[in-house]
């Protein structure tokens, strides 16, 4: 028979005392000693500098109403690149020139979306604008900027059918605003521009619009102010989200939310499968038809789409970002018509210079027309109606400016800080469009490249060109076709309410024709542009 082995002892009187000793001091020296390297390495790397923040709440008190301002302020005291704290998220915040360094030179690193409370009941996650970057989402991105681009610049037909839509749009608009002037004198004009806005935008996804009346419409666009004012940087819902479980305002916030989201997404599946039952092989009538068959053929070539339709979110994505951006946009361009009058007149007398009185202007205008252009990009620079981008985060550790930044870090992206860079503008308070002009009048690309409204990067806006020739049309319409002039005894001014996009306050205005309707008339009544048969590249 072999030896046995010993049996081993563990009662308490088996045990040397010394050995619980041992142990314990084991422990507390490993514990001292990860403790003792941490702050070392702490030392010996260059910390992010920032603000002090309060306890629980952080610096979330301190941004104010307008946090791309507090940022600018404290970008000039701890430089381009700090930190502040939201509640008990550390987030790092990037100004002036940092943000082409982050975005662009360093674009995969900090192109990820934060796993905020908010993103993820926007399409149920499946969200292009804030869904997190894999392989899949980039070559969904990639179909998505192919399919916008086919309706903007990258087809003669889509683009004439784009014109006809927001021709056919703005004169349903202006007969509405002239009727309101002679009902009440002065209206306010914000509620009328979403709508017409949300049209031309359905109208290009969906291939239908609504009257300004259709309450269920105007209940689906209505959702803009709530909506970016609980994902805009530095919402009270993603900096606490834990405030959504028990009652207080930010909770009823919140559940007006996720119900919007609901609605939201209830009506573009809807125009899908209406566009899957009746879509026509190779016939594009709308965006929505474009992208059907685009995404059928991207998940016959690759399996990771298989199993889940990404068609409403993406069309959501699209059609929600765009008349969002654009309605906001062309509320500030009107308020800022009325209040510099003289730059009002100077954009007619350049339309009557170029477009003569018996044709309306077109998207083929745009060359000639420079001073309405830099008019434009002088609307989107001095008021950065998009302040800060939708947060980002990084994708991996990195750092910048020589800072350390850890994977997973939120990240804001000031634009606003770039838009009033002293070292960019002269005078960067002061409203000028001249500056964008050359001496010889033409635009300066230069300059306009350098104004940051759609981001940058791997997460730059797919519909920037289209919101651009839509801008530019619209207010070559207005200076062609009427006068807006504003209640004088309402003094202008340009306050807003922060979100995702910055909106101004209420205000009234009047609006009366140049001359009659005939040509507008005229245009509404010819036919649409024929269907495309063209569909969008894949290989975009």
């Amino acid at each position: 028979m072999g030896s046995r082995l010993p049996i081993m002892d563990f009662t308490l009187e088996g045990i040397n005392p010394a050995t619980p000793r041992a142990v314990l001091l084991a422990c507390v020296t490993l514990l001292f000693s990860l403790h003792l390297w941490r702050w070392l390495r702490q030392r010996l790397l260059p910390c992010l500098p920032g603000p002090l923040a309060w306890p629980v709440v952080g610096n979330a008190p301190q941004l104010g109403n307008a946090p791309h301002l507090y940022f600018t302020r404290m970008a000039k005291k701890y430089g381009n690149v700090f930190q502040v704290k939201l509640g008990f998220r550390t987030v790092v915040v990037l100004n002036g020139d940092s943000i082409k360094q982050a975005l662009v030179k360093q674009g995969s690193e900090f192109a990820g979306r934060p796993d905020f409370t908010s993103f993820q009941y926007i399409s149920e996650g499946a969200s292009l604008a804030f869904g997190t970057m894999t392989d899949l989402w980039k070559m969904h991105r990639r179909v998505a900027q192919s399919t916008v681009r086919m309706f903007s610049t990258g087809n003669p037909h889509t683009k004439k059918t784009f014109e006809h839509h927001i021709i056919c749009e703005f004169r349903e608009l202006l007969k509405l605003f002239v009727e309101k002037t002679k009902e009440q004198q002065y209206f306010q004009p914000m509620t009328y521009l979403v709508v017409s806005t949300a049209n031309i935008m359905s109208a290009v996804c969906f291939g239908n619009r609504y009257s300004h009346e259709d309450e269920e419409f105007r209940q689906v666009v209505g959702r803009n102010d709530q909506f970016t004012q609980t994902v805009g940087a530095g919402s009270i819902v993603d900096v606490m989200p834990w405030l959504q479980y028990f009652p207080n305002p930010v909770k009823t916030i919140f559940e007006n939310f996720k119900r919007l989201n609901v609605e939201f997404s209830t009506f573009v599946q809807d125009k899908v499968i209406q566009h899957r039952k009746t879509i026509q092989s190779n016939t594009i009538r709308d965006m929505t038809d474009a992208f059907i068959v685009a995404m059928d053929k991207l998940r016959v070539k690759s399996a990771l789409s298989a199993g889940k339709d990404y068609v409403p979110p993406t069309m959501g994505d699209i059609f929600g970002a765009s008349q969002d951006t654009l309605s906001t946009a062309l509320q500030w361009i009107i308020l800022i018509l009325v209040k510099y009058p003289e730059m009002q007149m100077r954009l007619q007398q350049e339309v009557d210079r170029v477009v003569d009185r018996g044709r309306l202007p077109s998207i083929e205008d745009q060359l000639q027309l420079p001073y309405i252009m830099a008019f434009i990009y002088e609307v989107m620079r001095y008021t950065s109606f998009v302040p800060l981008t939708i947060p980002h985060s990084t994708t991996t550790d990195t750092s910048l400016n020589g800072y350390p930044i850890p994977k997973d870090t939120v990240v804001f992206v000031n634009q606003w800080s770039i838009n009033h860079d002293p070292a960019l503008w002269s005078h960067p308070e002061v409203f000028d469009p001249q500056r964008f002009l050359d001496q010889n009048g033409e635009l300066n690309k230069d300059l306009t490249s350098t104004v940051l409204i759609f981001s940058m990067g791997k997460r730059r806006c797919i519909g920037e060109e289209l919101s651009k020739l839509q801008l530019f049309l619209f207010m070559a319409l207005i200076a062609h076709q009427c006068n807006i002039t504003v209640d004088p005894s309402r003094p202008v001014k340009l306050d807003f309410n922060y979100g995702l996009t910055l909106k101004p306050h209420a205000y009234s205005i009047a609006v009366t024709l140049r001359e009659d309707m005939k040509l507008l008339d005229a245009a509404a009544r010819q036919a649409v542009p024929e269907e495309v048969k063209e569909e969008p590249s894949l290989d975009t």
